[in-house]
């Protein structure tokens, strides 16, 4: 029996993290109330803390308000789920984020 090909076992792993990504992506709660903690990426001080009424707000907060470069050092806590850095811009690029998007470049 041949060898497996590590490059397809490697596109298959890929695809699967992927599929698994998006569904955590689409059970994602906007609703719940959430928790911002923004910190720059490199050990600087903390910008603080803020306490959103929906998660939905509290991404674009960090998303569009933020300074660049402090999105790679903050999260989200929501419920017992906490969310990093570009975990937080792919809520705000998915296609269920129920708020309008600004037009500010990425």
């Amino acid at each position: 029996m041949p060898a497996p090909d590590t490059t397809t076992e490697q596109r298959r792993s890929a695809a699967e993290s992927s599929a698994d990504e998006s569904a955590e992506l689409a059970a994602f709660d906007y609703a719940s109330e959430a928790e911002l903690f923004a910190t720059p990426a490199r050990r600087g001080k903390a910008l603080g803390y803020r306490r959103f009424a929906r998660a939905a707000d509290a991404i674009r907060f960090a998303v569009e308000e933020l300074p660049s470069g402090v999105l790679a050092g903050t999260h989200l806590q929501v419920d017992d789920r906490r969310v990093v850095g570009q975990e937080i811009r792919r809520l705000y690029d998915s296609v269920d984020y129920p708020l309008v998007r600004s037009r500010r470049p990425q």
